[in-house]
């Protein structure tokens, strides 16, 4: 981690992370055979760039994430042995992970302000525009337009990167356990109980953890 910190700021990006005891992308190399949370969220930074199967993630650095690795490294014209040491983690744009742990923290009124601005549009399966939003697709383009923090693609990749909280402030996600095992939709924390999200019936709209459906499947919150 500190040799991450210490290459960002020496490049004139001031950062300061909260979460130093939280793993993130970049604290390690990662290669075959590997088992981590860490390998997990690479693979959905992949998945982000059209590289990694959608719906795959895991925590094993198998044969398919080996393969998306030297896509990458190909294209990228970086050594394709498949390890994701320094020079893969730059061209991923790790040091932009590593930054958006604070980020959001310092704009949390802005960030609900034009999350709330996108009350009302439609839900749209894979939608990552106010033309219609997915789940994970309204949290990407309200933190990148608001902060210009990118967040991995899916629910799942959020959930895993974020840091942990007890109970959630203002600007933090919550999630909860809908379709499938885990983390599989996310809004972000109002107060108040309240949280708006992409809602797969009403589109962009607000609603509480209180309520009988949410609150069953609540799984916590996490800050980023």
């Amino acid at each position: 981690m500190k040799k991450v910190i210490m290459a960002v700021a020496l490049s004139g990006t001031l950062l300061s992370t909260p979460i130093a005891s939280h793993a993130a992308l970049g604290d390690q190399t990662l290669k075959s055979g590997m088992t981590h949370t860490d390998v997990q969220e690479l693979q959905g930074v992949l998945q982000t760039k059209g590289l990694y199967p959608k719906g795959k993630t895991d925590k094993q650095f198998g044969p398919m994430t080996k393969s998306a690795v030297i896509k990458f490294q190909k294209a990228n014209g970086l050594a394709a042995d498949g390890i994701v040491g320094k020079y893969t983690y730059k061209k991923l744009g790790a040091a932009q992970v590593v930054k958006s742990a604070t980020a959001t923290k310092s704009n949390a009124s802005g960030l609900i302000s034009k999350a709330k601005s996108y009350q009302g549009v439609p839900y749209k399966w894979g939608g990552t525009t106010p033309s219609g939003f997915d789940c994970s697709g309204f949290l990407n383009y309200v933190f990148n337009q608001s902060s210009q923090v990118q967040l991995p693609r899916t629910v799942e990749g959020i959930y895993a990167k974020g840091s942990k909280v007890a109970a959630p402030k203002t600007g933090d996600l919550v999630f909860f356990e809908t379709y499938k095992p885990g983390a599989s939709h996310a809004g972000i924390y109002l107060g108040n109980n309240q949280f708006i999200h992409a809602s797969s019936s009403k589109g962009v709209t607000i609603s509480s953890v209180k309520d009988s459906y949410w609150s069953k499947r609540y799984l916590g919150a996490k800050s980023y």
